[in-house]
């Protein structure tokens, strides 16, 4: 069925149709029954009426002894019998008192014998002398008299009604449930980056269509990240190939040394943005970043502190992570607190904070200028970057290296990539502190 709206109006449909062609046979089968009973009943009523007109004591009789003869003939037929006058006050009553219907109340009682109807099978019996016996079976619940007689009648159909709709509905509402959280689930998992995921496409309603809408649409992503990264690889390769021919052509240059050293220093950041750049492109696909295994945090750190002169603190930590992502991260972080800590002193410590979950802290500090409020979460952002001229020299006399401005993005892309977080934790006159956050687990 190609509407949604229309499966679901005709599963109803189909519920109170199998429930009206139920309710016709059974009231067809209580029918039949009624009709075969009712002579019988109507005798039985009037043989009862003609005993209680005749066993009742007269109205001068002792109230006693009206009391014990009424509740003789109950024991006796196992029913409630009840005795008011003429003015419809009760007198004796045997077992539950058999209330008067309340319109006799407001407009009389009538002349004769009043079978009334209803659930409650109550009868009435008008004596010669005006009195009015009142009887009802004992199997009838007491509450039966205060509902109206037709609550009883409809309260069986609509209890089956009910349960007719809840067990017709339920399969139709599950499946469709069903479907829709199968599709919620791909989705989750094409935003988690699986961007090979795709959603088994049932029937031909609303949601088979949107089913397929969702499978072009993540098959065009996939082609266009693809293509995206395909494109950046391809680029990034072959601009290295011309730079390691400038890079030979300027070794076998003579002249002047500072013209040279600059040209090689634009090479090396040329060099280092497409480094970046392809690991930025392999982070946008989870599965082609490498296999996750048992790494020793502090050992990494020392590795890189060591390239850069920093001596790194801490305890040792393993963790599950891709080894090449980590290494990343922790040139990244130390080469930033050389490049903007205007040769001050920069410590780096590791440290391992209780749980659950358990994790690796990483805190790097650099006695740079501090980093106004209102950049703190720019500066990770991809190509931004604070001047450095801004920094002045170091106190070396040399200038302050310029980055790619992909460090810190790398950082924190690295870090989530993990499961942790990367963030500005401080920066003040005192320093500015970068930490990482990585779970153990």
């Amino acid at each position: 069925m190609r509407r949604l709206y229309l499966r679901i109006y005709l599963g109803f449909l189909v519920i109170l149709v199998t429930f009206a062609v139920l309710a016709g046979a059974a009231a067809w089968v209580g029918r039949v029954v009624s009709d075969d009973d009712f002579a019988e009943q109507s005798t039985l009523r009037s043989a009862m009426g003609y005993l209680l007109t005749r066993v009742v004591p007269a109205d001068e009789a002792e109230p006693a002894v009206v009391r014990r003869t009424l509740e003789t003939f109950a024991q006796r037929f196992q029913v409630d019998v009840s005795l008011y006058d003429s003015r419809l006050r009760l007198v004796a009553a045997a077992g539950r008192p058999v209330p008067l219907p309340r319109r006799w109340r407001r407009e009389g009682a009538p002349s004769h014998h009043h079978p009334h109807g209803g659930y409650s099978r109550r009868f009435f019996f008008r004596l010669d002398d005006g009195r009015w016996l009142a009887a009802r079976r004992k199997a009838i619940p007491a509450w039966s008299h205060w509902l109206p007689y037709w609550v009883p009648l409809w309260l069986g159909p609509l209890v089956l009604l009910a349960a007719a709709i809840a067990i017709g509905a339920w399969p139709l509402a599950r499946g469709l449930s069903r479907r829709i959280e199968r599709l919620q689930a791909r989705v989750d998992e094409l935003g988690a980056g699986s961007l090979s995921t795709r959603v088994e496409v049932e029937g031909r309603d609303e949601v088979a269509r949107l089913a397929a809408s969702f499978n072009r649409a993540a098959e065009r992503i996939e082609r266009l990240v693809d293509a995206q990264r395909h494109i950046l690889a391809g680029a990034s390769h072959e601009l290295r190939t011309p730079l390691t021919r400038i890079r030979l052509a300027i070794e076998l240059l003579d002249g002047d040394s500072e013209r040279r050293a600059g040209i090689e220093r634009d090479i090396a950041e040329l060099d280092e943005l497409i480094e970046e750049l392809l690991t930025a492109a392999r982070l946008d696909a989870p599965d082609a970043a490498g296999d996750a295994e048992p790494v020793d945090l502090l050992a990494i750190l020392a590795e890189e502190g060591a390239r850069v002169g920093i001596e790194v603190r801490g305890e040792p930590v393993t963790l599950t992570a891709v080894e090449r992502l980590l290494r990343r991260l922790a040139r990244n972080l130390l080469e930033n607190a050389v490049r903007h800590g205007a040769g001050t002193a920069i410590s780096a410590e590791l440290a391992r904070r209780g749980g659950p979950p358990s994790q690796a802290v990483l805190r790097v500090t650099n006695g740079g200028r501090p980093i106004p409020d209102h950049l703190r979460e720019r500066i990770f952002e991809p190509f931004f970057r604070i001047e450095t001229a801004a920094e002045g020299p170091h106190p070396s006399g040399t200038t302050a290296e310029r980055g790619v401005g992909l460090g810190l993005v790398l950082v924190r892309r690295i870090a989530e990539h993990h499961g942790g977080r990367a963030r500005l934790a401080e920066s003040g006159p005192g320093g500015t502190t970068f930490e990482v956050v990585l779970p153990l687990t």
